[in-house]
């Protein structure tokens, strides 16, 4: 029995047992559709050789300190102006997550007087930044921009002084679908506004050279991205791009960037590499444009109708020990496919997450869809 002191930890543990959401790590095993590794980048054998070359050059492993002191290396320097001028934005800064760059972000750019606007399915990363930042926070219904411009007209009424910012995924990592990324700007036009694109599942995959959902629309002053670099770009760490006083602002009043040592010199090596990929290999990003094209087809034939419009492929289940047992099911067969349970996801929509990558291919999903059609069938009361 734990002792007292751990007895509130242990009964959160039982609660989530009894409502099927208790969490296990479990090792990697059978055909991967479960990954981010969209592109196929992270086995990379170039990815693998640039980050050898470097090693073999003198890169460091750590950085040795935050990019304040001594931590700053050529490597993030190279890799920064670079990404700025892939992503066509006029300063890039390089951040060690996904998750520390939107939390980042949304403590340090909105002031106290301005309004955060939230898609109600932002990744957890900015809810919880938006929490922690000093500015008023409200969320929109998901993927409305009418909902969106009706928050901010709300509070502009109610005596909101300072300038909203508008916070979106371009592509969501739940649902696999699309922000409407030009009536949000629009929107952000008319009210002097920021807007935030969390261009995380969309980079590399979306848009000309992988450069994202936003790639037309970067450069504006009112546009702040952030490109994970742990998802596509088979790497890790993750790139905010924006105006150069926004990102200087960030280098100054930003504390999760201030008192952080900086990213592996050699993750910026990687990321420069898989930008460089993205330029000199577009069959990458072709040939998963087929997969996505034949997987949708395959799930309308066998089911009736498509479940996303682009590489992630919600297959909503609703109960979470359903959806845990199906996914079960699907392992023992040989796919790799997770179960994702609330708060993930909101209740009553726990799901499998089926993500289409260059690991697999045509007959793996073939042969996949044919063992969710028996497995549901199987499960069926």
């Amino acid at each position: 029995m734990p002792s007292d002191r751990l007895a509130i930890y242990s009964d959160g543990l039982q609660r989530l047992a009894a409502d099927d959401r208790l969490r296990r790590l479990s090792p990697r095993a059978g055909l991967d559709f479960s990954s981010n590794d969209y592109l196929g980048l992270a086995q990379a054998p170039r990815m693998k050789r640039a980050v050898a070359a470097a090693m073999e050059a003198g890169t460091p492993v750590g950085a040795g300190g935050s990019r304040l002191l001594r931590g700053n290396c050529e490597e993030h320097e190279r890799l920064e102006a670079d990404a700025a001028r892939f992503f066509g934005a006029e300063s890039a800064l390089f951040f060690g997550s996904g998750y520390m760059a939107n939390f980042a972000v949304l403590t340090t750019l909105p002031q106290r007087d301005d309004l955060l606007v939230l898609d109600a399915l932002v990744h957890a990363s900015t809810h919880e930044g938006a929490r922690a930042g000093r500015a008023e926070t409200c969320q929109f219904i998901h993927n409305n921009a009418q909902s969106a411009e009706d928050a901010i007209l709300i509070w502009r009424r109610s005596g909101g002084v300072g300038r909203p910012w508008i916070v979106v995924e371009s592509l969501y990592s739940m649902d696999g679908d699309l922000a409407p990324l030009e009536d949000l700007i629009a929107i952000a036009e008319r009210h002097d506004a920021f807007l935030l694109i969390d261009e995380a599942h969309a980079t590399g995959v979306h848009g000309a050279q992988g450069r994202g959902l936003a790639a037309a629309y970067e450069g504006r002053e009112s546009i702040v991205t952030v490109h994970t670099c742990g998802k596509a770009l088979g790497a890790a760490g993750a790139l905010v791009t924006a105006s150069r006083v926004l990102c200087d602002t960030l280098i100054n009043r930003c504390r999760p960037f201030v008192f952080s040592t900086a990213p592996s010199p050699l993750m910026a090596v990687a990321v420069a590499e898989a930008l460089a990929i993205l330029r000199e290999e577009p069959e990458r990003q072709r040939r998963l444009a087929q997969l996505v094209v034949f997987a949708h087809g395959a799930i309308a034939a066998r089911f009736g109708e498509s479940w996303s419009p682009s590489q992630i492929i919600p297959c909503i289940v609703g109960n979470n020990a359903r959806a845990m047992n199906l996914a079960a099911a699907l392992q023992a067969r040989g796919f790799d496919v997770r179960g994702i349970r609330p708060p993930t996801v909101p209740p009553g929509t726990a799901r499998l997450r089926l993500s289409l990558t260059l690991n697999i291919d045509e007959a793996a999903i073939a042969a996949l869809l044919d063992a969710l059609s028996d497995e549901i069938g199987g499960l069926r009361p």
